[in-house]
């Protein structure tokens, strides 16, 4: 068992920033999709991806750390949660100040199924 250093959370923290970085280009910038990637609601998949990654990258540090077992899962809750208030965030922010973009619930159900997904995935890997 190994203690946590902050290290190990640069892949999360540089996620974090990448994610905030696309959530802010403006729609005008954004590529023109396939009328069959907005029927299989391709953008919703992309975000359960990116924020379901988003999430097992803040709990990865947890492998094999001194933490105990129930507080990992306690801290493996509040990510996933955190994500999903991120999420939000991110909506908002597209809503109120980046030009073009806007609002969707089912975007930010995305980021919330992303963050459990993420959840169930690290408590399945890193909860040894």
């Amino acid at each position: 068992m190994q203690k946590i250093s902050f290290k190990k959370f640069i892949p999360g923290i540089t996620w974090f920033f990448v994610v905030l970085f696309l959530m802010c280009i403006p729609g005008n910038e954004l590529p023109k999709v396939d009328d069959w990637l907005n029927q299989i609601y391709f953008d919703k998949w992309i975000h359960t991806g990116v924020f379901g990654l988003q999430c097992i990258l803040f709990c990865m540090p947890f492998n094999k750390s001194v933490v105990k077992i129930n507080k990992r899962v306690q801290y493996f809750m509040l990510i996933a949660l955190g994500i999903s208030v991120y999420g939000l965030m991110t909506e908002l922010i597209q809503k109120y100040w980046i030009p073009g973009r806007s609002y969707e619930l089912l975007d930010w159900a995305a980021d919330s199924l992303g963050a459990m997904i993420g959840f169930f995935f690290s408590k399945r890997r890193f909860v040894n």
